[in-house]
């Protein structure tokens, strides 16, 4: 196998790896990148290229988290991750638990890590590396790492609640709620939704949002209801898609650009959590993206003239 070929087989894990470590897909595909020229330009082979390209990207992508953490704390508004629409790195008989890692909820909880936490627990417990080898991707000793772990599963688990283990429940619930919203059935939303639950967006001051959220059932359920018919109206397509590695959506207008992505947090059941990224320096990855405000615009003045 050339270096190319062997490089080309490890890059979906090595994607993974650095997108979760910086909850970014342009960020991690920098790192991956960067990864192969430092490979190509390395003049031995190593032992295992598995092993050295991980603990190299994961180099990489600890650097660029530790200067990006700056830039977030500067952020406008809430910070979300960018949108996946798929990792890229597939394990059959661990792919409900990869995608529970990936989710919006999990990567957020990442973000109250350091970065060596991250890196860490990204390699250790998420990917199963051995402590020898997370000792040399972050450059601490097994000791180091090993407290590191421990740490960053106390922040984990004290945060993380569970999403529904049975992923054909919580599909079919998706289901039914896109079936409502593309309806604008008040109640039907209604019903799905938890009490408390909450819709929060990023916009990074980019784009149109609804204040710092919109909270409990009644009011996400009427404002949905109240957006999507003058979204219909103007041309604008809701298509359910995964996202994340849970239930979500890509809303287009009628051009087919990207107006924002839409994510569920499902527990017990319920709709907790409804996360919108709508910043478009977030969504280019996805494809050409829609002018938002326009978009608001138009609606706007769809409502007026029915009113």
């Amino acid at each position: 196998m050339t270096r190319t070929e062997e490089f080309e087989q490890l890059r979906p894990l090595l994607f993974s790896i650095a997108y979760r470590i910086l909850g970014s897909v342009s960020e991690a595909e920098d790192a991956v990148q960067e990864t192969w020229l430092r490979y190509e330009a390395c003049p031995t082979r190593p032992v295992s290229a598995k092993s050295f390209l991980s603990a190299m990207v994961s180099r990489i992508a600890i650097d660029v988290l530790r200067s990006a953490r700056m830039r977030r704390e500067e952020y406008a508004g809430q910070w979300f991750p960018e949108p996946l629409l798929a990792d890229p790195y597939e394990d059959p008989e661990r792919s409900a638990e990869l995608a529970d890692t990936v989710s919006m909820a999990a990567l957020l909880l990442l973000e109250r890590l350091s970065p060596l936490e991250r890196a860490v627990f990204v390699l250790r417990e998420v990917f199963g590396f051995r402590f020898g080898e997370v000792a040399a991707a972050v450059g601490r000793s097994e000791a180091a790492c090993r407290q590191l772990a421990v740490r960053a599963r106390r922040h984990m688990d004290a945060g993380h609640a569970r999403f529904e283990a049975d992923r054909r429940e919580r599909e079919e619930l998706a289901g039914r709620f896109f079936d409502a919203f593309r309806e604008g059935d008040v109640d039907g939303l209604r019903e799905l939704l938890a009490a408390d639950v909450q819709m929060v967006g990023d916009s990074g001051g980019k784009a149109p949002l609804w204040g710092d959220g919109i909270f409990g059932a009644d009011h996400v359920a009427r404002m949905l209801a109240g957006f999507v018919a003058p979204f219909h109206r103007i041309g604008g397509v809701v298509e359910p898609h995964e996202m994340n590695g849970q239930p979500g959506a890509i809303f287009r207008d009628r051009d087919r650009k990207i107006v924002n992505t839409l994510t569920l947090d499902i527990l017990d059941g319920q709709i907790q959590t409804i996360r919108a990224v709508i910043n478009p320096d977030k969504l280019g990855h996805l494809g050409p993206v829609a002018d938002a405000w326009a978009i608001v615009r138009e609606t706007n003045r769809i409502r007026r003239l029915k009113d």
